[in-house]
């Protein structure tokens, strides 16, 4: 049997390398940081979600360290087994603290947060309106639950009121939203949601993945940047990106909600809980967000400096308000290719295109981070214009 699916799963790969979509993976020597080797070369790093440089940084590490020798390398366990340790329930009562909510669950991964919220708290009788630029974990989840789905354009507040008119006769309506849409920057425009949510008696859930420890002037995220905090029913995020950028995901909100997701959310249940080292780091990292925005002020000037030479230099920008920019190129070929001739360049970043975003919306997704000094962002810039210029992107 396999032959005949061996030819078809050839021709199907063929095919995605002809139409130039095929992802080829590059291999790094080094830790995580604005500067990384990869294949032997040091490159400047602008396409990782390390947005406050902390996937590196000593203090993560000699957290992680202490509680690997106090505590263990793994639980070997779930959590209601025999996989809690005090430091979860430490890192969970910090995640909430940080959001102001009532109370959070960790996960593996947000992925499995986005993956184990809607099927456990909503069925046939009620309502999901989602934002159509959703990432696909959420997309994911929402498959897994029986409630009737209704999508609104990204970020039109039109068509949402439109969808929950649509809705009016179901139960319970939960409107999600990425707090910070990962391929476009954007940010949701939330009070406008929370008005809504208003009018219509909606719930709100927001990924805060792209947006916690980056929007907001002390990097509490979207709930903060529009002083909703506290006030949101639902928050998933995660702790792969800004937050250390290691695994790990949480939600966090009303408590009826967490503690109903302790009984019933499958990811939770049957997945090993985080290793000791992961959670000790989570702790320090939220007491060094206590202490200081210092690093949240870092990348918010670096971003609004990189945005303004881009835009100066000719290229196309999406609007962005997160440490997100969208250099737009199109099409999927020559934003591999620009990629390519880049990291000649000594700069690693990675073109996107169908069907991570539209077909032919192709760009090069550039992150900017709290660990860019002035000078990675300056040959970044000159590099791309370089680039820019051989390839006819800009004159």
């Amino acid at each position: 049997m396999y032959n005949t699916f061996q030819k078809h799963l050839s021709s199907e790969l063929a095919a995605i390398e002809d139409a130039g979509l095929y992802k080829h993976e590059r291999l790094i020597s080094s830790p995580q940081g604005a500067e990384i080797s990869v294949n032997g070369k040091t490159v400047l790093n602008f396409c990782a979600n390390n947005y406050l440089g902390l996937a590196n940084h000593p203090a993560l590490i000699e957290a992680a360290s202490k509680a690997m020798s106090e505590r263990g390398y793994g639980m070997s366990s779930v959590r209601f087994i025999c996989g809690t340790q005090d430091l979860h329930r430490q890192l969970e009562t910090a995640v909430a603290r940080f959001f102001g909510t009532e109370d959070a669950i960790l996960y593996a991964a947000c992925f499995d947060a986005n993956g184990g919220v809607f099927e456990p708290l909503l069925n046939e009788e009620d309502a999901i309106i989602s934002d159509a630029l959703n990432h696909a974990s959420i997309i994911d989840g929402v498959r897994l639950c029986k409630a009737q789905r209704f999508r609104y354009a990204n970020a039109d507040m039109h068509d949402l009121e439109a969808q929950l008119q649509a809705a009016a006769n179901c139960r319970f309506k939960l409107i999600v939203t990425d707090g910070v849409f990962s391929m476009d920057g954007n940010v949701a425009p939330l009070d406008k949601i929370y008005s809504l949510a208003n009018k219509y008696d909606a719930m709100i859930l927001v990924d805060e993945s792209h947006s916690a420890g980056v929007v907001g002037e002390t990097g509490r995220g979207v709930t903060e940047q529009y002083n909703l905090r506290g006030q949101i029913e639902i928050i998933t995020g995660t702790l792969g990106k800004a937050f250390g950028g290691a695994v790990g995901g949480f939600t966090t909100g009303r408590q009826e909600i967490i503690s109903l997701l302790r009984q019933r959310s499958r990811p939770y249940l049957f997945s090993n809980s985080l290793p000791p080292m992961v959670v000790a780091a989570g702790i320090r990292m939220f007491e060094m967000m206590d202490a200081t925005n210092e690093l949240q002020a870092q990348l918010h000037a670096n971003t609004a400096f990189f945005v303004k030479n881009m835009i100066a230099a000719g290229f196309d920008i999406k609007p962005t308000q997160s440490a997100i920019c969208a250099v737009m190129l199109y099409d999927a070929k020559l934003s591999q290719q620009m990629a390519a001739l880049l990291q000649e360049e000594g700069i690693y970043v990675t073109g996107f295109y169908y069907p991570v975003v539209p077909q032919n919306q192709a760009r090069i997704r550039v992150q900017i981070s709290a660990a860019h000094t002035r000078t990675h962002l300056e040959q970044c810039i000159a590099a791309f214009t370089k680039v820019g210029r051989t390839l006819g992107i800009i004159k």
